[in-house]
């Protein structure tokens, strides 16, 4: 069976792709065949003429994946909006069938993946007539999540939500990740010791600022 983690965050910008990055990255580099997937991308790059889903060339480079990135990505969308506003704008809905075959034919190809989301975890997928939320495709991939939050001020109140969100939906957080982490900081030390206390959920890493590797978190991968 393939193991998987969905990578979720407190928001947008926070860093899901660098640290979805840096976990494929590394368990490759122990040896375990983790792959990549994202559902939907908004904001992707023209080049050549072509739309390129900048977030998963990123992760399939970095962790030197020699695969088109375009077929690890449901849907692309040229504007860097939501989701949901991408895909009224070019009239291509996100449907939840496609996602689900995708995933189940991605995750043939390896014995790990990371699932990396859009946005924060109130992402709205498609608020037609079929809504689709971010953690409606949580729930339909069978998958726990790993938060990514910042490390700095305003950070105790917007992991909290998160978590209470998630957790209200039926979604259970793995460990959360404290990006742009500086351990000489008194205020992010802080940070880290009462979102730990608040959530009861353990802050499993720590990435400082550009950092090129991270913790091995392969045991936070849930059979799927």
């Amino acid at each position: 069976m393939t193991k998987g983690i969905f990578i979720t965050a407190t928001g947008t910008d926070v860093g899901k792709t660098y640290i979805s990055a840096l976990i494929v990255k590394k368990l490759r580099e122990i040896g375990l065949n983790c792959g990549y997937y994202k559902p939907a991308l908004s904001g992707a790059e023209i080049i050549d003429g072509k739309l390129i889903p900048g977030d998963c060339d990123y992760v399939l480079k970095q962790s030197k994946i020699n695969l088109n990135s375009t077929d690890y990505v449901s849907y692309i969308y040229k504007e860097a909006v939501s989701p949901h506003l991408a895909a009224e704008i070019e009239n291509k809905p996100i449907k939840l069938e496609k996602i689900k075959k995708d995933f189940e034919h991605i995750k043939q190809k390896f014995d790990y993946i990371v699932v990396e989301g859009a946005g924060g975890i109130a992402c709205p997928f498609n608020l037609g007539s079929k809504k689709l939320m971010l953690t409606d495709i949580i729930k339909a991939l069978g998958l726990d999540i790993i938060i990514v939050a910042s490390a700095s001020l305003g950070t105790i109140n917007s992991t909290l939500l998160t978590v209470e969100y998630a957790t209200q939906h039926g979604i259970t957080v793995k460990g959360i990740i404290l990006n742009n982490y500086d351990e000489n900081d008194f205020m992010h030390i802080d940070n880290k010791k009462q979102i730990e206390a608040l959530t009861g959920i353990k802050v499993v890493s720590t990435v400082a600022n550009n950092s090129k590797t991270i913790e091995d978190l392969s045991e936070f991968f849930k059979e799927v």
